[in-house]
């Protein structure tokens, strides 16, 4: 087929939504460029009855639960659909923080040491600390966009921390400070490195999307021996979790030591977000970007 029709979901029923809604306008506006698009904003976490998988494509902006746990991308390939991204299982893997990086560490990256534990668990600050250091990071074990983070600097912070805790499965890493480094990795080749400098310190939800509360660096000054290791463990981490067309990959980098956060299979594609930013590194402009990130799936769309 040479002019495929895709459509650019969005939307959902998640905390990260408006960021979601945010994507899929760019995201389709991008693509309108180049295809027959079209939009459509989901209002409940499960894809239209009425959407043919012998006339679209689709490309998934979506963030949060639904969009990144697996879910729709298991949907998606049993309805028949060629979609960009990962598949359902390396998105449930890279959603769920500890399986990351127990892959990770299986092909050596190097990762924050860490502790979960349940919402229910009655966990002691100060043991936490013993464990972890004094200062140390509590995020959900499998939520994205820093949904939830919270930074510890001592026992009393760390108990006030853990007692908003209600609901859900979570995890302390030991807070590891730096530089904060994000890579986007394309068909398994690694993108520009972007420098996240946040007002404040801590590159939170807020800030994450928030115009003009955080200063970026693209590509960021960092030595070209240093760079280049950071870039060969996005591309290890891409590979090794099986991810599919792209990925963006974070670190945090002390001096000459780094450390790999996360990935995120779904990138935010708001003019904040950092996946354009990687990308426009190695010379795509935001609407060749959204082309290339759908290219993968037109190809499959084809030869099905």
């Amino acid at each position: 087929m040479k002019n495929p029709k895709i459509v650019v979901l969005c939307g959902g029923i998640s905390p990260e939504r408006e960021v979601s809604l945010a994507s899929g306008k760019n995201v389709f506006e991008a693509l309108s460029k180049f295809y027959e698009t079209e939009k459509i904003i989901l209002e409940e976490n499960r894809i239209p009855e009425n959407l043919d998988s012998e006339k679209y494509i689709v490309f998934p902006a979506m963030h949060g639960d639904y969009g990144e746990n697996g879910l729709l991308q298991e949907e998606l390939s049993e309805r028949g659909f060629s979609y960009a991204g990962s598949e359902s299982l390396s998105s449930k893997v890279c959603m769920i923080k500890p399986a990351t990086k127990a892959l990770m560490k299986t092909v050596g990256i190097p990762v924050a040491k860490e502790f979960l534990f349940e919402a229910s668990n009655n966990i002691n600050a100060e043991s936490l600390c013993k464990i972890l250091g004094n200062k140390l990071i509590i995020k959900p074990a499998d939520k994205g966009s820093s949904v939830g983070l919270q930074v510890a600097s001592n026992v009393e912070e760390c108990e006030k921390a853990l007692s908003l805790i209600d609901d859900g499965h979570w995890m302390a890493e030991e807070f590891f400070e730096g530089r904060e480094l994000s890579v986007g990795v394309l068909y398994g080749k690694a993108a520009g490195i972007v420098e996240i400098i946040p007002e404040g310190g801590v590159y939170d939800f807020k800030r994450k999307y928030t115009p003009n509360s955080t200063r970026y660096e693209f590509p960021a000054k960092i030595e070209e021996s240093i760079a280049n290791k950071i870039k060969f463990c996005a591309e290890k981490a891409f590979e090794v979790c099986q991810c599919r067309d792209f990925a963006r990959i974070d670190f945090i980098l002390k001096n000459s030591k780094f450390i790999s956060l996360e990935i995120n299979t779904l990138p935010g594609m708001t003019p904040t977000s950092l996946l354009p930013k990687s990308a426009s590194c190695i010379g795509y402009d935001y609407d060749n970007l959204c082309k290339k990130m759908i290219s993968g799936a037109i190809s499959r769309f084809e030869t099905k």
